[in-house]
């Protein structure tokens, strides 16, 4: 029997603003123990940039390709992929606060800015302190995410700046799922419904 107070709470309550952790029975490769902020969730899909995956492209070599001179002090750090739709475009998350052409406030704490100014900024170490530097995204159409929660393939938590800005990205998965209480080494890996 299908469970329709569920459907509907997932369907009328938008996930903007949160983190999406994969459950440890995740079957998609690409986010096994990914932690993702939500930036976008509606009735036409949902967007979302993985914040614990890093790629092998480090910031010094954005800043070069876009023939920037570093003085940010983050030259070595690596440069995350964000997920697997649009890889060739930058996303930048950041603390409130300042303000860029295409920067959007996603939560009380977090906004996201996706234009090359806020990259020159960086560069010149005027930029936001509290920031990651993301290529490409998650996304999903209509339904589809609210189905994979279904599915226990996601489990969804209150997003923290501490957890983005604060913690190693090796430790982000487990860092949300423990502030929260949940051991996800304790979970199965089997998913299933009552």
């Amino acid at each position: 029997m299908k469970n329709t107070n569920i459907d509907n709470d997932l369907t009328h309550s938008s996930l903007r603003g949160q983190f999406l952790l994969a459950m440890p029975g995740m079957r998609d490769p690409r986010f096994r123990q990914t932690i993702t902020f939500m930036c976008e969730h509606n009735q036409d899909g949902a967007m979302g940039i993985v914040v614990n995956a890093p790629s092998k492209v480090r910031w010094e070599q954005v800043f070069t390709q876009l023939a920037l001179t570093d003085a940010s002090q983050r030259g070595s750090e690596p440069v995350l992929m964000g997920g697997p739709v649009a890889q060739e475009q930058g996303f930048v998350l950041h603390g409130r606060g300042m303000q860029f052409s295409s920067t959007a406030d996603i939560s009380e704490f977090i906004s996201l800015t996706a234009s090359k100014d806020i990259l020159e900024s960086l560069a010149a170490g005027k930029g936001p302190d509290d920031v990651l530097l993301a290529l490409g995204y998650s996304g999903w159409g209509a339904g589809q995410l609210e189905q994979e929660i279904l599915e226990n393939a996601w489990l969804t938590l209150p997003a923290e700046p501490e957890i983005l800005f604060a913690t190693p990205w090796e430790k982000r998965w487990q860092t949300a799922a423990a502030r929260h209480g949940i051991d996800l080494a304790g979970i199965g890996t089997q998913s299933g419904h009552a």
